[in-house]
């Protein structure tokens, strides 16, 4: 058969070693497989099949240094997780038939108890049985946090395949924003992951949440998905008519041919590896050093890096060599996506590649800042809903410019009334939640106030001096100043922290401890994130197009903003609807378009103004290699396919999810508020922006946006306790 387009070249400058116990682990899983009922009788696979796949060769080649036992334990994980996806394939995205696939999957989760002496249930098929037998052997070796973190990868893996056969039943393809967030559930390189600890080391749990940890498994995930993707697309899109592939995806996004979409398949593959590797060797050694880890606690995550990375040139080498993919001509030429119009110059040999790959990185760091690029162009914005505003307007005003004056907010050199006026926080308050009564409207008002304004306050007071630990200083400090329980917080010494304390106070009156801790984090990612954006400027660094979404959503506060839409509708609504994909994919969507929005309008005040790297249009111009308009474009079509995503969750994906959890008329009426409040966020955000001085030219030439008076840092001895 054919081949619908011609391999690239791949970035891979790690060589693949082999498990010297291959054979021993062959043998076993093969075993396995006929005693849990995969082969003969189980219309899924034969001997034959399983051989040709050689799943040992796979884990041979992505876990080279464990023992006998553990490679052969590992293999029949993946022996059972291929099982899976054949099995769920023929007997239900064939059919179609959701209903049969939600109830097998609703009894998987019951044989990985978190406590092994929990008995489970008898099994039914060989899912359930090499599921039930590989969770009993292999949680018994690990921590309680692993077990935990494994076995949510695994209900994701499991569960996500609902959403693929949702797609089919549609004849939908997704987004390419949606498509790889869903990907990393649905593709189980997270799963792949936790198997990476069984075999080298575990991550420590202090850290196991952080940023970096989450962006090294983030780009491990999307670097196999990715090539996964390019290898499986004929067996894939062309044999199964699965939807879920992201060549098919952005072939459909952009609007061109299948081999360009994998040539851009292949430049995001890229650039992810690119990322994994700067987070392993730049943000990875700082966390270690900052929480203090002992040599052992280093020494693990350093394990877990050269296994992630091991598995990335392991599975390379093994699609090269599996009958399940298209493989044929995987060294030879391939065009280089240079332009989102067409292919570009071909690499000719290895050291083309790595010139074309040293170029790309080369290209993240080689902005010139300040650059003149004239007012901020508008396209023409997708909006389907009306924006409302609240009655409390006009009078909100006054009080808010107060409560400014009060905290001490207008007198550090960062803002002043004209600045505050500017920004007219109140009309964007007034359009998010345009029901709210005066104190509700005063509470949201302040909370945007104060976001926006510590959001100035990052880049310019601790940004122009390059002061990355006064901001880690700082940032601890707020976080002190939100006590969840009776800890002591510090006295407050700056406008930002006197204005988050009494923000802390009113909020949480009467909020319990678990309330309290979830809005912490919320505004603690939002903090912390903008270290991530200070760090990128000391390096001078454009983040790729994922790292840079995923990111925004924190730096935009977006968490902090739906945590206390959510707090009117959080009795009625159940957590784990709350925590549902569905739901997930509906407040991304709204985020995602009011975040691009923001990006839109600031173009020519951030670039031009504060020479800033963290834009979504700038992001698109730099990794595609392509003009401002050009960009717009791109980033205008995202917003569309985003609101488009929130349109379908909202009319086929939300009535499914209430039969499904078969929630009351009481639950499904709170979820339908909480959509109209996405609807007013979304609304109001566009509003704001098109009224607003803060983005206008006539007020951007006339505001000079340098930090006014030299202030020094933060004194150390200040502390955060």
């Amino acid at each position: 058969m054919t081949q619908p387009f011609e391999l690239p070249h791949f970035y891979m400058p790690y060589p693949a070693r082999l498990n010297p116990h291959l054979e021993e682990a062959r043998a076993h899983s093969t075993e396995w497989a006929r005693e849990m009922g995969m082969l003969e009788g189980s219309g899924i696979w034969t001997q034959a099949d399983l051989d040709a796949h050689d799943y040992g060769l796979l884990c041979g080649y992505t876990h080279p240094d464990c023992d006998g036992p553990a490679l052969s334990l590992i293999t029949d994980w993946y022996v059972w997780v291929f099982f899976f996806d054949d099995h769920f394939l023929d007997m239900y995205k064939r059919t179609q038939d959701r209903a049969a696939g939600k109830a097998h999957l609703d009894r998987l989760p019951l044989f990985m108890p978190l406590d092994p002496a929990t008995p489970v249930p008898e099994p039914r098929n060989p899912v359930e049985a090499g599921l039930a037998d590989l969770w009993a052997r292999t949680v018994p070796s690990m921590s309680v946090d692993w077990r935990r973190r494994f076995s949510v990868a695994t209900e994701h893996l499991l569960n996500e395949s609902m959403w693929e056969l949702a797609n089919i039943n549609e004849g939908r393809i997704a987004n390419p924003v949606e498509y790889i967030e869903m990907r990393r559930k649905v593709g189980g390189a997270p799963w792949s992951a936790g198997l990476v600890e069984y075999a080298t080391a575990e991550v420590p749990a202090a850290v196991s949440g952080s940023r970096p940890l989450r962006v090294l498994m983030e780009t491990f995930a999307d670097a196999v998905h990715l090539r996964n993707d390019l290898f499986s697309y004929q067996r894939e899109v062309e044999d199964e008519g699965e939807n879920s592939n992201g060549v098919l995806v952005l072939e459909t996004f952009f609007d061109c041919s299948t081999q360009e979409a994998a040539d851009t398949v292949n430049d995001i593959l890229t650039s992810r590896l690119h990322q994994f590797e700067h987070t392993a060797l730049t943000e990875v050694p700082a966390l270690a050093a900052e929480k203090g880890l002992t040599p052992d606690q280093a020494a693990a995550i350093a394990a877990y890096t050269k296994g992630l990375q091991d598995w990335q040139s392991g599975g390379h080498e093994w699609h090269l060599r599996s009958s399940r993919y298209m493989n044929q001509g995987a060294t030879s030429t391939a065009p280089s996506w240079q332009s989102l119009t067409g292919p570009g110059t071909s690499a000719a040999d290895v050291g083309a590649l790595l010139a074309t790959a040293a170029a790309e990185r080369l290209r993240a760091y080689s902005h010139v800042p300040f650059q003149q690029v004239g007012p901020s162009l508008l396209p023409d914005f997708h909006m389907p809903y009306e924006v409302a505003l609240s009655p409390h307007l006009d009078a909100a005003r006054p009080r808010l410019a107060a409560w400014m004056h009060t905290t001490g907010m207008l007198a550090e050199g960062v803002w002043d009334e004209d600045k505050l006026a500017a920004s007219d926080l109140v009309l964007c308050a007034a359009g998010l939640d345009p029901d709210a009564t005066p104190a509700e409207l005063d509470l949201s008002a302040r909370w945007l106030a104060w976001g926006t304004y510590a959001d100035d306050y990052y880049p310019l007071v601790f940004g122009t001096r390059g002061d990355l630990a006064g901001a880690r200083l700082a940032t601890a400090r707020l976080s002190a100043c939100m006590p969840v329980a009776d800890e002591p917080a510090p006295v407050p010494v700056t406008g930002m922290e006197r204005g988050l304390a009494d923000l802390w106070a009113r909020t949480t009156a009467a909020m319990g401890p678990e309330d309290r801790l979830a809005l912490k984090r919320n505004v603690d990612e939002m903090t912390e994130s903008w270290l991530w954006e200070m760090s990128n400027h000391l390096q001078h660094r454009i983040p790729d197009p994922v790292d840079y979404l995923e990111m925004r959503r924190a730096t935009f506060g977006s968490e902090l903003t739906l945590s206390l839409a959510r707090r009117g509708h959080a009795p009625a609504i159940p957590p784990e609807v709350s925590r549902s994909g569905p739901v997930r994919s509906l407040e991304n969507a709204a985020i995602d378009y009011g975040m691009l929005v923001n990006d839109v309008f600031s173009y020519q005040k951030e670039i031009q103004y504060e020479g800033e790297l963290h834009n979504a249009i700038l992001v698109v111009q730099n990794f595609f290699g392509v003009d401002y308009p050009t960009a717009l474009r791109v980033v205008n079509d995202l917003m569309t396919q985003r609101m488009r995503q929130f349109e379908h969750v909202v009319a086929s994906e939300l009535p499914v999810l209430y039969d499904d959890f078969e929630l009351p008329a009481e639950a499904r009426a709170a979820m339908g508020a909480y959509v109209d409040d996405l609807r007013n966020w979304m609304a109001g955000i566009l509003n704001w922006h098109r009224h607003v001085d803060r983005y206008k030219p006539d007020h951007l030439a006339r505001r000079a946006h340098g930090f006014l008076p030299d202030r020094p840092p933060l004194d150390p001895r200040l502390g955060v306790g």
